[in-house]
């Protein structure tokens, strides 16, 4: 549906905007923004002075399921995918000291019968960032094609990305500054402050871990996706 009209309930200036970015700039980077989109002004008037209000369900992105268990009781309208990887040479896990390695993101949405993807590459960054990096840029496609508000399921296999959504880590590192419970810097913190500000957009967003490389297509569509970026990858 093409919308006209965009009500900002929860804003910088709540209102009613005759463009998209001209609602952005109200709700672009305000924690915890309250808007949607409308086909004429009377319905966009009506929901701005009505009590309706979905506010981002922590309960609902703090659970796990495991390959597809336990999903939303809502049959979901959108399927999404992600992953990142890198090729360091003799590294550690997750760790890059070259600046010539290459490193990759990538991510698949199944909207409906439209399959949308996203890919990019880096040299020189970690797997880790790569894995935050996907499910970023895949929240950020969503929410600029007004796609939030619809039911969600990512599937993702990394626990390094899954863990602090679903365990609630992210909550605690913003109450301590940004400093793990041993009191270490959390790493990619730039990247984590996003995460969380995109969550806070998202009411109805549910997260499947699945084992990588394995069976599940999505998974392994993302994979080769990221793989054929980096094989493109050349230094200037």
């Amino acid at each position: 549906m093409a919308y006209k009209f965009y009500a900002v309930k929860k804003g910088y200036q709540p209102g009613i905007y005759g463009s998209w970015p001209k609602c952005q700039r109200q709700v672009s980077g305000f924690n915890g923004a309250v808007y949607k989109g409308f086909a004429d002004y009377q319905s966009a008037a009506a929901w701005l002075k009505s009590n309706e209000h979905r506010p981002v369900s922590r309960s609902r992105q703090l659970s796990l399921s495991l390959d597809g268990n336990d999903q939303p009781t809502t049959t979901p309208t959108i399927r999404l995918y992600t992953d990142g990887g890198s090729r360091n040479h003799g590294n550690r896990r997750g760790q890059h000291v070259r600046r010539e390695d290459k490193a990759a993101w990538a991510y698949l949405i199944e909207y409906h019968q439209q399959r949308i993807t996203g890919t990019g590459g880096e040299f020189g960054a970690t797997n880790n960032k790569m894995e935050i990096t996907a499910l970023i840029r895949a929240l950020e496609y969503l929410l600029d094609h007004h796609l939030n508000d619809e039911v969600i399921v990512a599937t993702l296999d990394s626990h390094y990305v899954l863990d602090p959504i679903t365990k609630g880590w992210l909550y605690g590192w913003r109450r301590r500054g940004w400093v793990t419970a041993s009191g270490k810097p959390v790493a990619n913190q730039e990247l984590w402050v996003t995460v969380l500000r995109l969550l806070s957009s998202f009411p109805q967003l549910h997260f499947v871990w699945t084992k990588g490389h394995a069976v599940n297509q999505g998974n392994n569509t993302v994979d080769e996706l990221l793989n054929k970026t980096m094989d493109q990858m050349e230094r200037d």
